[in-house]
């Protein structure tokens, strides 16, 4: 679950102080996320067992402002699994000039979509978790 994606900041990202609002980081981990399981097809292979993705904790660190028409890279890869979750590591550096803009762990675990519980994560479904964004 490696990967690295880019997101230009746009005007309704910024809250009155002209930067990007703490929550709006929160979309944006979440879109490179989606970003990597576009690029693969863990996200049909994971639908297709009934499971679903699930946020279960994020801890962000604001290291720097980001503002109107600058890019942020997000870089994006495990960091530790637990016998039911996943905790990703999710970095943000603005493209201009490498600064740190945010750094963040994000952990999620599947659910079974009929039961709504959390699932072990078995040697198949880390494999497919693995190789997701691999190049």
């Amino acid at each position: 679950m490696k990967g690295i994606t880019e997101i230009k900041v746009r005007g309704y990202h910024l809250d009155i102080y002209g930067h990007v609002n703490n929550a709006r980081y929160i979309e944006f981990l979440e879109e490179a996320r989606w970003a990597i399981f576009d690029d693969s097809d863990v996200g049909i292979s994971i639908m297709a067992k009934g499971l679903a993705f699930t946020v279960v904790n994020i801890n962000v660190s604001y290291k720097n402002e980001a503002r109107v028409n600058e890019t942020l890279v997000i870089y994006t890869e495990p960091k530790a699994f637990g016998s039911k979750s996943v905790t990703l590591s999710q970095n943000a550096f603005r493209k201009s000039d490498g600064k740190p803009v945010i750094e963040a762990e994000v952990t999620f675990v599947l659910v079974d979509r009929n039961t709504g519980k959390a699932i072990a994560l078995d040697d198949e479904i880390k494999n497919i978790l693995i190789g997701v964004g691999n190049q």
